[in-house]
């Protein structure tokens, strides 16, 4: 799994990711100040956007892409500290999840 993160993301950046969703209009109308992508397997997203979304007040929404390996991306939407906050304990139950 793959995760990084864009303060202040770019009018370049929000191009990107507004042809990537399926609902165009969704950062129209959203406001945040900071993207957190986190990369993976299908069932993996699901899992991330769930603690994401239980974790702090942010909004997940999911990227389009062409892999033949069938990794995804979520894009976790909102304030710095919210997105943080949602990365950091996606990245520690996925590590808790390996070592067990």
């Amino acid at each position: 799994m793959d995760i990084e993160i864009i303060k202040s993301p770019s009018d370049g950046v929000i191009k990107m990711m507004r042809s990537r969703l399926f609902s165009k209009d969704f950062l129209e109308s959203e406001k945040f100040d900071t993207v957190g992508l986190v990369q993976g397997k299908l069932v993996e997203m699901f899992v991330a956007t769930d603690i994401a979304e239980k974790t702090a007040a942010v909004d997940v929404v999911e990227i389009k892409g062409i892999c033949p390996q069938h990794f995804t991306m979520i894009a976790v939407l909102g304030d710095i500290a919210s997105v943080k906050e949602a990365l950091n304990n996606i990245a520690k139950e996925f590590k808790e999840r390996v070592s067990q």
